[in-house]
């Protein structure tokens, strides 16, 4: 029997790009918020536009559901892919528009980009380079490449072990974080072409 995909339904701006991208690529998808369904899903993905802060109390509204996704990722395993605010949202907390917990899975915080150089423009948006960092020369789904981005705040990571790839807007900026059977990438795999289909087909094929 083919997988079954649950991608997160929790209002978020980005999900039917997302869904199409998942089911180009061969997925079965299940657009969901019911926990149950979650439990069962053999992949999860939560995806995310907007500010941190919005995206968090969204995902909180939908009772059961954050419990539903620790116990399937967790306790039972299943790969977990956050794109752009849903990679944000594995961090401890978010700085934007005061501070707001996050889901803590990957330890660190999401600030606002502060380029070095004054005549680079926030938010960070268009096409750039995705470097892979030592921790992840070997992993199984990303790659090097170009991705398209868009965002204004960045995780910071407490452990640069959890750190998978980089780009730079004035300044190194985390591109992907993630660990075990989490990946969190900050550019929009929906957006990025060939490069982002290519990461959402090793990500079906992703046995960590």
């Amino acid at each position: 029997m083919a997988e079954v995909i649950a991608l997160v339904d929790y209002g978020a701006g980005n999900l039917h790009s997302v869904e199409n991208a998942l089911r180009k690529v061969g997925a079965q998808v299940t657009v969901t918020a019911d926990p149950d369904v979650l439990r069962a899903a053999d992949r999860i993905v939560l995806p995310g536009v907007g500010s941190f802060g919005a995206c968090a109390a969204g995902l909180r509204a939908e009772g059961g559901v954050i419990e539903a996704m620790h116990e399937r990722v967790f306790v039972g395993g299943a790969p977990f892919l956050g794109i752009c605010v849903g990679m944000q949202l594995l961090a401890t907390r978010g700085l934007e528009h005061g501070e707001t917990p996050g889901l803590d899975w990957i330890s660190g915080e999401v600030r606002l980009i502060q380029p070095r150089d004054e005549t680079v423009k926030v938010p960070h948006m268009g096409w750039n380079d995705v470097a892979l960092t030592h921790h992840a020369e070997d992993h199984a789904v990303v790659e090097e490449g170009e991705a398209y981005f868009l965002h204004s705040y960045h995780f910071h990571a407490d452990r640069g072990r959890d750190v998978l790839a980089m780009t730079d807007h004035g300044g190194g900026l985390v591109a992907a974080v993630g660990r075990d059977n989490l990946l969190g990438v900050q550019f929009h795999p929906e957006k990025s072409q060939s490069f982002g289909l290519g990461l959402l087909t090793r990500f079906l094929e992703w046995k960590p």
